[in-house]
């Protein structure tokens, strides 16, 4: 019946079935991307990534760029979807850690 009503052939459905999504679930994930310059110093990441952590965020990536003048620019991306508390409010609290020196938003 579903294969008539959309005109596939039935090995595409039942290929594809369970990869389907509804469109509003799919919209509840939201990823986010976060760039910082942070000060060349040992356990500024650290720090980051524990507040990642007790916000519940999940890291997808970070990429970082070689430190040059006592400075590096990170960029991580992470899943929000399981966060209690707002993106903003995690940018605000990112943003107060020792050795941030600039956190935004660049996506998202």
């Amino acid at each position: 019946e579903a294969t008539k009503m959309t005109d596939i052939s039935r090995s595409a459905f039942y290929k594809y079935r369970d990869a389907v999504q509804p469109f509003q679930r799919a919209h509840v994930s939201r990823i986010i991307t976060f760039q910082f310059v942070l000060q060349d110093e040992p356990g500024v990441l650290s720090a980051i990534l524990t507040t990642y952590a007790q916000e519940k965020a999940n890291i997808l990536t970070i990429n970082s760029i070689t430190p040059s003048n006592g400075c590096a620019l990170v960029t991580i991306s992470a899943e929000t979807m399981a966060m209690e508390r707002s993106p903003e409010d995690l940018l605000h609290s990112l943003a107060a850690t020792n050795g941030v020196v600039k956190a935004e938003v660049l996506a998202g």
